[in-house]
């Protein structure tokens, strides 16, 4: 037995320690947290209630709408808690907890992105066998083949966590807990996780990033040999919300875990783009710029009155 103090909980410094402030954030963040809650129900009600949007490109937004769900769900409401709060702890079983399902969720969504970018691949390529193509136990297949390969990854990595010792260092510089962020804490040898954490996001997140990058290539060569203009832009309308969706998400979670473990504001930042920012966009990236949601929604809206 090694001769150490166990820690059995960590202290999540969290973005301020000024009350002020902590008290601004929390009205900010509460909004924020309401407006993904509503936005992303709003947005799963609609392709529910709407049997114009029974086609595997919603499907997938539905799955990404309650993905979003979860993975805001997962680091919010402690958040909200702990600017509230005095004693800002959180036990280092519910911290692995959350580092298991933010890893989880967050996979997911990778997964769920590259998937929908070979959607709309198949969508612009091959229009007339679309339906058949992209069949519902295909989908349903790919759905559940994402969540899946995440919860693998993430037990694999939380299981080989579990071995790091915590001695004196109880101090997180960050407001929720994530992997790199417990290393520095940890008076065991943290290289078996670390090559865990970065054999994983090779494989997965970069993996499903080149998968992304790869339809997105085949679609470009198909737009570019239409030779409408309107069919040009018609096909390109279909990518926009979500390249931008991809863009949002790999931009800051790539830039958080490329950058050194420092609790900077960079750092936070980036972490606060990806899992309490983009939660919150995604619904609206897809609803404003998607004629078939906003006709939709007026459907519904006439059927209430």
């Amino acid at each position: 037995m090694r001769n150490h103090s166990v820690v059995s909980e960590f202290i999540l410094l969290g973005l301020s320690a000024d009350p002020q402030i902590q008290a601004l954030l929390f009205m900010l963040f509460l909004v924020i947290y309401l407006l993904t809650l509503m936005g992303n129900l709003l947005l799963l009600l609609v392709i529910r209630a709407d049997s114009h949007l029974h086609s595997p490109m919603y499907f997938f937004l539905g799955q990404l709408s309650f993905l979003d769900l979860c993975h805001s769900s997962v680091t919010v409401p402690k958040l909200l808690e702990n600017l509230l709060s005095e004693k800002k702890t959180i036990s280092v079983e519910g911290c692995l907890a959350q580092v298991f399902f933010v890893f989880a969720t967050g996979g997911t969504e990778s997964c769920l992105l590259a998937v929908m970018a070979y959607d709309r691949y198949v969508a612009i390529s091959s229009p007339l066998l679309y339906g058949q193509m992209m069949n519902r136990p295909l989908c349903m297949g790919l759905v559940w083949g994402s969540w899946s390969l995440a919860f693998l990854d993430a037990l694999i990595n939380i299981l080989v966590a579990l071995n790091l010792d915590f001695c004196e260092a109880q101090n997180i510089h960050h407001f929720s807990c994530e992997l790199p962020s417990l290393y520095p804490l940890s008076c065991s040898d943290v290289s078996p996780s670390f090559t865990a954490l970065l054999c994983s996001s090779l494989l997965h997140f970069f993996g499903n990033f080149l998968l992304i990058f790869f339809s997105y290539v085949r679609i470009l060569s198909t737009i570019l040999s239409i030779s409408s203009t309107t069919g040009r832009s018609k096909a390109f309308s279909t990518c926009s919300s979500h390249l931008t969706a991809v863009i949002f998400f790999y931009g800051s979670g790539l830039l958080r875990y490329l950058m050194p473990n420092s609790g900077s504001t960079q750092e936070l930042i980036f972490s606060l783009q990806y899992s309490v920012v983009t939660p919150m966009l995604n619904p609206l990236i897809y609803s404003l710029k998607n004629k078939e949601v906003k006709a939709a929604v007026r459907r519904i809206l006439r059927k209430c009155v």
